[in-house]
């Protein structure tokens, strides 16, 4: 297993704003706001993919929808991505989650390493 936390690309930051769903999941940087989909998103996020489950932002049950995000990449005896975990933890309170999680089915996976 690898895990790696989440940084804005472009400002360094670590807080963040997250759409999930089955397939997928988004941030957005809440110090500039810019956007970054984890993982293997974007070839998920689309309305045509979405049919039932259209994304919605994390919040914590605290209110909140302020997070650190790390993703965590279950790796097959090969070394290649087999699942991809999102595990967020609210900045206002402290409580971590999964909040999504999603097979990875195809090869090769190294590039997923990097998107989180």
């Amino acid at each position: 297993m690898k895990i790696a936390r989440s940084v804005c690309e472009r400002c360094g930051g670590h807080v963040f704003f997250v759409l999930v769903n089955a397939c997928g999941a988004e941030r957005e940087c809440s110090g500039c706001g810019s956007r970054a989909l984890i993982a293997d998103s974007e070839e998920y996020w689309n309305e045509e993919s979405w049919e039932d489950d259209e994304p919605g932002a994390a919040g914590c049950p605290c209110g909140s929808e302020e997070f650190e995000a790390a993703v965590a990449f279950s790796l097959g005896a090969d070394g290649s991505v087999r699942w991809v975990t999102v595990g967020l933890r609210c900045i206002k309170d402290g409580f971590c989650g999964v909040y999504a999680d999603w097979k990875i089915d195809y090869g090769p996976t190294d590039h997923l390493l990097t998107m989180v």
